[in-house]
């Protein structure tokens, strides 16, 4: 699959017809006779190859006047792998409007943070996806209304406000347009036994399969920091810093979804709130590609057989992973745990968990940045590195957000002091979320590498390598998983 699906007809119509998963998010499909458009695997009869149409984005088909079929429910299809898979401008644009920039920012915001003008967004944006910031920015509203709609008793009102809209009359008229039904009726449509709590958000995240949760969750578990991250009755369970407030997260691996528990401080944050939770779990993949393009190595093959469909495990907060990789600089896992947990006792923001077990916030740069160096029990040169990159991270002079250019923002980090390849890559690994971000010195790649019979050397390993591309950060977890590893050691 690739960029522009939408425009190769046969292949869509295929799709289509065989009611294949896979494609949900890549394309919609849009019924010239009924005006509805819907995600390919529609349970519904397919309709006729000349009365459908094909656009790349929900935005897009609302854009054209066509509402949400009812039935496979498409603006809850998951998102394009594209944009956590690509560094350019429109990959970089899409991550910033779900991550709700321009509601709050408004375009020339999210301009801004790109370092683009706001005509050179809208044109690229409409030539590839079909519709602007502002439409993409109001189909995300549209959903956002619509599961607080069906997932909660607030009134009407509550939802408009806490969706992004402006007046409860535009929040009538997108839904009443977008589902074809008005803001009471969905709710009336909600099933009889679905069972509300007040101030928490139960919602299902959808994901292609295959998924393999073993690597996904056994790697958060391991490495959760105390009183910020934890694993309970089968759930990961953290606590989120969001634009609003704050939020907890629970999280728990179904079969066909994952169930997502949301309880938070502003429900404006819940968009936002949403998509991180989905960055962190790398919903979006395509692994059907990613496992394939693995599957070509005869070394690999049978790594991906046994287990497919694993994800690399990301963030929810890039500059908090920056600083927990610092602070894991050459420690095992629990060292590195233990120094973060005392950061979170003495400067993270302290939280009421309904559940109990969770009480803080992971601390932000600037909390840490007044943090008097003397008091951080740490061997000198890495202190330096760790206040190094606070201070560059609370001045702006670093940033690390989901808009950040991949190359650059390598550049940047290893020009800072005591930040050698281990370091930057697993960054651009699990903060970035680059695809392609590869561990050559982690010791337990070097493991498995030698246990395969793979060069175990940085520079031959990484010449072997160069056929995973570009998806060597996959690679790098069957890698892990033959050392059952979640990180014993990290170098610099």
């Amino acid at each position: 699959m690739q960029n522009g699906m939408h425009t190769d007809t046969e292949r869509c119509v295929r799709a289509v017809q065989s009611k294949d998963a896979r494609f949900d998010g890549w394309f919609f499909t849009a019924v010239l006779t009924t005006r509805i458009y819907c995600r390919p695997s529609c349970p519904v009869v397919p309709p006729k190859p000349e009365n459908m149409t094909f656009y790349p984005s929900a935005a897009a088909c609302q854009q054209a006047g066509f509402r949400a079929c009812k039935r496979c429910r498409p603006d809850t299809s998951p998102g394009s792998p594209e944009w956590n898979q690509r560094a350019d401008l429109v990959a970089r644009a899409m991550r910033l409007i779900a991550d709700g920039t321009v509601d709050r920012e408004g375009v020339p915001g999210l301009a801004g943070r790109l370092g683009y003008s706001t005509r050179q967004i809208e044109r690229q944006l409409l030539a590839e996806l079909g519709a602007g910031p502002l439409a993409l920015a109001r189909a995300q509203r549209a959903q956002t209304a619509r599961l607080l709609i069906e997932t909660t008793a607030l009134p009407m009102a509550e939802i408009a406000f806490a969706a992004g809209f402006s007046s409860i009359r535009t929040f009538n008229d997108t839904v009443r347009e977008v589902f074809a039904l008005t803001p009471s009726e969905l709710r009336n449509r909600r099933p009889r036994t679905t069972v509300l709590t007040p101030g928490t958000l139960t919602l299902r995240l959808p994901f292609r399969a295959p998924l393999n949760p073993d690597n996904l969750f056994g790697h958060l578990a391991a490495t959760a920091v105390p009183g910020v991250e934890e694993w309970r009755a089968g759930a990961y369970r953290r606590t989120l810093r969001l634009p609003y407030g704050h939020g907890i997260a629970s999280l728990t691996p179904r079969s066909d979804h994952i169930a997502c528990r949301l309880t938070l401080s502003d429900l404006r944050d819940l968009p936002v709130a949403i998509s991180r939770c989905r960055r962190m779990l790398d919903l979006d993949a395509d692994p059907v590609a990613v496992d394939d393009q693995l599957r070509t190595d005869p070394v690999l093959a049978p790594l991906v057989d046994k287990a497919p469909g694993r994800r690399v495990p990301r963030t929810v907060d890039e500059a908090e992973f920056a600083v927990r990789a610092v602070l894991g600089q050459q420690v095992s896992t629990a060292a590195a745990r233990t120094h973060a947990a005392r950061l979170v006792t003495a400067h993270g923001e302290q939280v009421d968990d309904p559940e109990g077990g969770l009480t803080h916030l992971f601390p932000s740069p600037e909390s840490l940045a007044a943090v008097n160096p003397d008091s951080l029990a740490m061997p000198h040169t890495r202190r330096t590195t760790f206040t190094t990159l606070i201070t560059q991270l609370a001045d702006g002079t670093l940033h690390l957000g989901v808009e950040s250019d991949w190359t650059e923002t390598r550049a940047r980090l290893l020009s800072l002091p005591g930040f050698g390849p281990w370091t930057v890559d697993v960054i651009a690994m699990r903060a970035l979320g680059d695809p392609d971000a590869f561990l050559p010195t982690d010791l337990g790649i070097r493991r498995a590498a030698q246990e395969l019979g793979l060069p175990s050397t940085p520079a031959a390993l990484t010449a072997r390598a160069a056929a995973w591309r570009p998806w060597r950060a996959y690679a790098v977890q069957y890698l892990w998983a033959t050392d059952n590893h979640p990180i014993n050691f990290l170098p610099v």
